[in-house]
């Protein structure tokens, strides 16, 4: 076969440092957003939705053949953390936490994905990103150590 092709989706999940509502702003976190995604197209990992609330973020992407999922976790992080820094007063201490969410998405399920991502606003009345988060981690099958999951 001349050509290489890869249909894996993920649904990458971080949030802010200590969870601090860096992203309260409607405009901002729009920006962010779209910000987001400019990074994962440039590392061949186009997103297929990005959302999320102030403290963390959802991302829905393609993933490239050419890229570990550390590395565009890793690569995401760090050129959004330099760029929101310069996007107001308030965001001079912004951060990502250390740590991530990566769940693998079956094609079948990408739309109940999208909507879930759409959703963020309303889900978090109710649930809390820890609550959440550790359910992501139910869902999968993860184990995990609860003193390492929040930093």
């Amino acid at each position: 076969m001349p050509q290489s092709l890869s249909a894996v989706y993920l649904h990458l999940v971080f949030s802010t440092v200590d969870r601090r509502p860096f992203l309260v702003d409607p405009d901002v976190r729009a920006k962010m957003h779209a910000y987001l995604a400019g990074i994962t197209r440039r590392l061949d990992c186009p997103a297929l939705l990005i959302g999320g609330v102030s403290d963390h973020v959802h991302i829905l992407v393609r993933h490239g053949r050419t890229i570990s999922q550390a590395d565009l976790i890793k690569e995401t992080k760090r050129a959004s953390s330099i760029w929101v820094k310069d996007q107001g007063p308030g965001l001079s201490n912004f951060g990502w936490q250390s740590g991530y969410g990566v769940f693998s998405v079956d094609a079948a399920d990408l739309d109940a994905i999208r909507t879930y991502i759409e959703n963020q606003e309303a889900h978090h009345r109710v649930v809390t990103f820890k609550d959440e988060f550790l359910e992501l981690l139910r869902l999968h099958n993860l184990e995990w150590d609860e003193r390492y999951v929040w930093d």
